[in-house]
């Protein structure tokens, strides 16, 4: 029987999968079915990182926020200051608060101040 002489094909989709496993370490880089494994758990774990990345950051926002809001005692806690920004219609999302309250906490002061005024004024309509 004549030697069958095989194609380029499988070679070529061999090489690519090795490509994206090329930085891992020992059998995961060299033997084409570890390598096959490694890169669906890789992607896997990238997938589901993602959401759990933007989860993180969420709660480091929040706890940032928070702790600038009950340092200086300018609200008891940031789910009121969070209730009080939405009724009075300021859209300022978590990630710019927190770097508000990081970066410059006098603005901070400065829009929860607004807030507690209009808090105030909408009270108290009998002093007009």
């Amino acid at each position: 029987m004549t030697r069958v002489r095989r194609g380029y094909i499988a070679r070529r989709r061999r090489t690519k999968i090795r490509l994206f496993a090329s930085t891992f370490r020992g059998a995961h880089s060299r033997l084409t079915r570890t390598i096959a494994q490694q890169k669906i758990r890789a992607l896997v774990s990238a997938h589901r990182d993602r959401d759990k990345q933007k989860r993180d950051f969420r709660r480091l926002w929040i706890t940032r926020i928070n702790a600038v809001i009950r340092e200086k005692g300018v609200y008891y806690n940031y789910s009121q200051f969070i209730h009080n920004l939405y009724k009075k219609q300021l859209l300022l999302n978590r990630k710019v608060l927190a770097q508000i309250a990081i970066l410059n906490r006098n603005c901070l002061y400065m829009i929860s101040n607004e807030i507690i005024k209009k808090e105030d004024w909408n009270e108290c309509p009998e002093m007009i």
